[in-house]
């Protein structure tokens, strides 16, 4: 029998030794990691497979819930076990999907059972676990397709923006007067519920023939998108600028694939009006990410990705006097003297033509650097 290999995430030292010991008596279980913080954990599960983590809902001053999805999001098949005293989180917890959730005190009975049933999970013949996915492409736009039946036909564009909309949820449930003022603004409230609930049946449809209808869930005028079967390049890209902060010789490759998928904001020309706030978020966290690669490439002498990085990022925003200032810098390490000068003088012109004074740069002699 495979062992499976566990880890523990909890701040308090006492529980730790206590989850430690309970898993010990129970046989082919191998205890990989404990640790007390939400970096410790993320750092190790980068570059080691976990088979379960028994996770607290709340670590320290952090969020065990979130620290289960970004889990989730680096490794797709990691069971996500709860163990905390917060019974009041248990309906929040479910929305990542756990295999359990166990209040404090643990018994060993308890733990045994939480353990069978992620081995009846791991036992599972590879066709039984083989289910369709979609892949959403929200950068720069919105596509989704599915391997088995290729793109998906929205009915409506209004279905369309009502799965744009509950997918930003990230698995969570969404009230029908929330999905109503936010996709329906201007209707009268009978029209609108009318409206909604075609956009639900036409949203199933368009999806039944992936498979996938059920991911669209209602309950108690509450809507909600599963997301155990949708790999959403957004939130994959938001979990690794989460996850990786430091780089170096070799994982450096990655966070380039990474940047390069940052393809445009999330539902770029879709003009909706809703998705403006994490529109905005993600676009502030693309460029604090691209703006550390930059300037991990210039130190590290990697000048004509840095270029190319910090152009993109002067391209999102001609104003950026920091982007601007280390495109600069990629130039002059090129000794690309004339691109230095040409791009300097631009930037002045315009930055002065916009905002009406000259920059920084300019009134600190750049060129003299």
């Amino acid at each position: 029998m495979k062992k499976l290999k566990v880890i523990i995430i909890d701040d308090e030292q006492a529980m730790l030794a206590i989850m430690q010991r309970m898993l010990r008596r129970i046989e082919n279980i191998e205890i990989i990691g404990g640790f007390q913080s939400v970096k410790d954990a993320l750092l190790f599960t980068q570059n080691t497979v976990v088979d379960i983590a028994f996770v607290d809902i709340m670590i320290a001053d952090e969020s065990g819930l979130e620290l289960a999805r970004q889990l989730r999001a680096g490794q797709k098949n990691m069971e996500i076990v709860f163990v905390t005293s917060h019974r009041e989180y248990a309906v929040d917890a479910f929305d990542t999907y756990p295999l359990d959730y166990m209040v404090k005190p643990v018994s060993q009975k308890r733990l045994i059972q939480t353990i069978e049933r992620a081995r009846e999970k791991n036992n599972k013949p590879p066709k039984e676990m083989d289910v369709n996915r979609l892949v959403v492409k929200a950068l720069g736009g919105l596509e989704v397709s599915s391997v088995d039946a290729g793109k998906v036909k929205f009915i409506s564009k209004k279905s369309q923006e009502l799965f744009a909309f509950l997918l930003l949820g990230r698995g969570r449930a969404v009230s029908r007067d929330r999905v109503i003022d936010e996709v329906f603004p201007e209707m009268p409230l009978e029209n609108a519920v009318g409206y909604l609930n075609t956009a639900v049946y036409q949203l199933r449809k368009a999806l039944q023939s992936h498979g996938l209808k059920s991911i669209v869930r209602t309950f108690d005028e509450q809507f909600m998108l599963e997301m155990t079967h949708i790999d959403a390049d957004f939130i994959s890209f938001e979990s690794y600028v989460y996850r990786v902060k430091e780089w170096n010789e070799f994982t450096v490759k990655e966070a380039l694939e990474w940047e390069k998928s940052f393809t445009g904001d999330l539902y770029e020309n879709k003009f909706y009006t809703w998705s403006v706030p994490e529109q905005e978020g993600l676009a502030i966290r693309y460029h604090d990410f691209a703006i550390r690669l930059v300037r991990w490439l210039l130190t590290n002498n990697q000048v004509t990705q840095s270029i190319l990085i910090a152009r993109k990022i002067v391209s999102r925003n001609e104003l950026d006097e920091e982007a601007n200032v280390f495109l600069m810098k990629a130039y002059r390490a090129a000794k690309d003297y004339q691109s230095f000068r040409s791009h300097y003088e631009h930037f002045i012109k315009v930055y002065q033509k916009e905002m009406g004074s000259l920059p920084a740069i300019g009134k600190e002699s750049f060129f003299e650097k």
